[in-house]
């Protein structure tokens, strides 16, 4: 910093100054160097912030970008596409993406115009956050590029698909790769596999398989990103025997499985009960010098706990153990899982110690599988004991652990227990599914309980048949003012019960009922 004290005339050499430490990746030095040019009135130029600025972001120091913008501006840097980029990637990786979008507010102020990297990362940001609407503005802002004549690349498509598939969205992702090739981009491999991962996942497994025969005449090889996902799609569809002919096809093509190849299978088989084949897998891993890990024993701890076979299971265990590789919270779910099966769960509630003991923490799907098991042998006091011991932990209980309980105390007959769960549940804000909606149908409508709910009930049935619902009861009885929502408690997309909620009441009725009402 000595020098910087001898330097009065040009701030030329201050930038040098920090661009060396910047070059160097000296963090520390350069932001200092920055603070000391600040405080001695030297006017920096882009030519040393932009480069400070992107070894800042690489660093992960999202604070310290923020620092560095603000001052660039109150300190009249002029800043120019690329340090407004950087600065928005920034904010973009740190999530925080009300504050990229204050930024690009900012670059309309100084007449800077946006640029197609600036709209794919933020197309990026909001489709890694994902979830709460932020698809819907990513898909927005690829609208506005065009509006603005800003022509998307092959990076903005790949990287809306990928978002639309990982956010469950699969219909909104073709659409996306049709309007790519519409456009006349070359479809990627990388905007191949997210299309045929989103597929897989979605249970489409026959248009991936298409899109795959697709991608190979176009001129793309598939990669072992490709193989995975199918095998995935394919196992999950237990079309084992297709899923092994795309493994065995993988080697033809000069890829080499890794871990997650063999662990996707050796997992299909231990669940399809095919134990034999998944050891045979575990053996050509090991001759393929493919290293078994935690997953690969979890699978096939699993397969024997499912058999029945549990002194196969404890010595993969201690195998595992032998070989250096510690348990994980999915070993022990699997283990307490074996116990609640066999009507053991007290010894299974013994392990949730020895987890802690690991310094493991038991996870939601720990404590459901123990409540679970506890309602199945009809001791709901120790249920709700684990139930507890779960809140004391600081996991508070998810739709799951509600649709155990329901289901342990209606089977128990405690209807008006299980209504306050209901009522619960739907106060803390969860959504119940199918599987919620069985409980109340057959464990209280059918035994002739209605359940009285304060709240209301995601439907699982169409938009047409609840809104159809909706305005008949409204329009015919003329309670606009009264009926807020109507919806379908129905299986199978047919709409058997109503839940009515109307002004400070909820109520269920039969779909009969509503019909002689409104008719």
């Amino acid at each position: 910093m000595a020098l910087i004290l001898r330097v009065s005339d040009s701030s030329v050499i201050v930038d040098m100054l920090i661009l060396a430490y910047v070059n160097n990746c000296d963090v520390g030095l350069a932001l200092e160097g920055f603070e000391r040019a600040g405080d001695y009135g030297f006017r920096l130029s882009v030519f040393s912030c932009n480069p400070l600025l992107n070894l800042v972001v690489k660093e992960g120091r999202f604070r310290v970008v923020e620092f560095l913008y603000k001052e660039m501006i109150r300190r009249r840097v002029e800043l120019n596409l690329i340090s407004f980029n950087i600065v928005i990637n920034g904010f973009c990786k740190a999530g925080k993406l009300h504050k990229a979008s204050d930024v690009v507010e900012d670059m309309k102020v100084w007449g800077v115009e946006l640029s197609v990297i600036t709209y794919n990362t933020l197309i990026d940001g909001y489709c890694k956050k994902g979830r709460s609407g932020k698809m819907l503005k990513a898909d927005a802002l690829l609208k506005e590029m065009v509006a603005n004549k800003i022509s998307p690349n092959e990076v903005t498509y790949s990287t809306l698909i990928d978002g639309f598939c990982k956010d469950g969205s699969v219909s909104a992702a073709v659409r996306i790769f049709k309007e790519m090739q519409v456009q006349g981009f070359t479809s990627s491999v990388v905007a191949y596999n997210a299309l045929i991962n989103g597929l897989c996942s979605d249970g489409e497994i026959e248009k991936a398989l298409v899109l795959k025969d697709e991608m190979v005449a176009s001129g793309l090889q598939p990669n072992l990103v490709t193989f995975n996902s199918l095998i995935n799609g394919l196992s999950k569809k237990n079309m084992l025997k297709e899923a092994k002919e795309l493994f065995d096809g993988i080697a033809k093509q000069g890829l080499r499985a890794n871990e997650l190849t063999f662990n996707t299978l050796i997992d299909a088989y231990c669940k399809s009960g095919e134990l034999e084949e998944a050891v045979k897998l575990r053996s050509l891993m090991l001759d393929q010098t493919v290293i078994p890990n935690v997953s690969t024993y979890n699978c096939l701890i699993g397969g024997y706990c499912r058999k029945g076979n549990n002194e196969a299971a404890t010595k993969l265990l201690d195998e595992m153990k032998d070989k250096g590789l510690s348990p994980n919270v999915v070993t022990y779910n699997i283990r307490v899982d074996a116990l609640c099966k066999r009507a053991k769960s007290r010894d299974a509630v013994k392990l949730l110690d020895e987890m802690f003991d690991l310094g493991l923490r038991p996870s939601h799907i720990t404590y459901n599988i123990l409540m679970d098991g506890y309602c199945r042998e009809g001791n709901l006091r120790a249920a709700l004991n684990v139930r507890r011991r779960m809140e004391k932990q600081g996991l508070q209980p998810n739709i799951v652990t509600y649709n155990v309980l329901l289901k342990g105390l209606c089977e128990k007959g405690n209807l008006e227990d299980a209504n306050t769960y209901l009522n619960q549940m739907l106060e803390k804000g969860l959504i119940p599914n199918k599987i919620t909606y069985d409980i109340v149908r057959e464990g209280m409508m059918e035994k002739g309980f209605v359940p009285d709910i304060d709240g209301h009930l995601y439907t699982s049935s169409t938009e047409k048949e609840v809104h159809t619902a909706e305005l008949r009861v409204k329009d015919r009885s003329n309670m606009s003012a009264m009926v807020s929502h109507v919806f379908v408690l129905g299986e199978n997309q047919i709409p058997n019960y109503f839940l009515v909620k109307s002004v400070g009441v909820s109520f269920f009725v039969q779909k009969s009922a509503i019909f002689s009402v409104v008719a």
